[in-house]
């Protein structure tokens, strides 16, 4: 049986209406943007999902990706204020927020965001002394992020991070730096080390004074002692000389024997006991001062004797002793 026309356009025309619906049907998997474009005019974006374009007029643009992404920034040299030559590296985090400005306002996005780090860098570490970017990355950090971030604003993209990996000096520049880290310590241990002589000798004389205050104190109370002593010394001696003074005018020779026996007696110990004299001379005989000696055993053994004889009991007394009568138990004899 002969094919007729309609028989063959029935299957171009299935195949044709396949063929239209297979163009006009997009699917944007998730985390993904596609700008579409009619006739070379931006238009739209499809979001993810299942989408529909006009066959044959329209078309996809660019696919972007809107998760972050990351982007290493290669090393390269940078010379400092105070002119020490380094190498940095770092490492840039972005964000597409908007699709269209990112495919139609900069041609090679990544390129350029990473052109535009690399030259910050230089422009913000550049302006820096060296110890100030080894001890201030943080800082750098995020002036790095400000100022990039507001450049890539008009790209529709957001700077979430910039970070500086590695800051590498040059060795003979690394070695200078041990060597003021070592004066610095040895520095640092001499000044503690002089604080704490410091500190030690301030606490010993603040030990001495409290020391010499407290012998100053012992002394003054010694000196009170002294002369509480001596005044009631003199208290005694004055008493002594008063009952001397009391017994003479009362008419009694022996005490002023007494009184001036002692006196003599003592300043003869102290002649004989003194330290510079090695030869004694005797202005009195020995037989005087012997006798004085004596005068003084008599006076007080007569003194001491009354007191003694005044202070012995009484006994009793005994009664007479007289005849005996007869005829008791006495004894049976007459008495005489």
């Amino acid at each position: 049986m002969p094919f007729s026309g309609f028989d063959f356009t029935i299957p171009v025309l299935v195949l044709l209406v396949l063929v239209v619906l297979f163009a006009g049907v997009k699917t944007v998997p998730q985390g993904y943007n596609y700008t579409i474009e009619r006739f070379g005019k931006y238009t739209r974006t499809l979001a993810p999902g299942l989408s529909l374009i006009v066959p044959f007029f329209d078309r996809i643009g660019a696919k972007l990706n809107m998760m972050e992404q990351v982007l290493d920034v290669q090393t390269q040299e940078v010379i400092t204020k105070d002119n020490a030559n380094i190498a940095v590296d770092g490492i840039a985090f972005y964000q597409i927020l908007n699709a269209p400005q990112a495919a139609y306002q900069v041609s090679g996005l990544q390129n350029a965001i990473l052109n535009l780090t690399m030259t910050n860098i230089r422009t913000v570490m550049g302006s820096m002394d060296l110890d100030e970017l080894l001890s201030n990355r943080d800082a750098i950090n995020d002036r790095l992020l400000r100022v990039v971030d507001e450049a890539a604003h008009s790209w529709g993209i957001k700077m979430t991070r910039v970070e500086i990996k590695d800051i590498n000096p040059p060795k003979d520049l690394l070695d200078s730096m041990a060597r003021q880290m070592k004066a610095e310590r040895e520095k640092r241990a001499l000044v503690l080390e002089a604080e704490g002589n410091r500190a030690a000798q301030i606490l010993r004389a603040e030990g001495l004074k409290q020391a010499q205050i407290l012998e100053a104190e012992g002394k003054r109370e010694a000196a009170y002692r002294e002369a509480e002593g001596r005044e009631r010394l003199a208290q005694a001696e004055a008493k002594a000389t008063e009952l001397v003074s009391a017994a003479i005018s009362n008419g009694n020779v022996q005490a002023i024997n007494y009184f001036v026996a002692q006196k003599y007696t003592e300043a003869f110990g102290k002649i004989a006991s003194s330290t510079n004299q090695k030869i004694i001379l005797m202005p009195m005989e020995a037989s005087s001062l012997v006798g004085t000696l004596g005068g003084i055993g008599a006076i007080a053994k007569e003194v001491f004797g009354d007191v003694a004889q005044a202070e012995r009991p009484t006994p009793p007394a005994q009664p007479p002793r007289g005849r005996t009568v007869p005829g008791t138990s006495g004894g049976s004899g007459q008495s005489s």
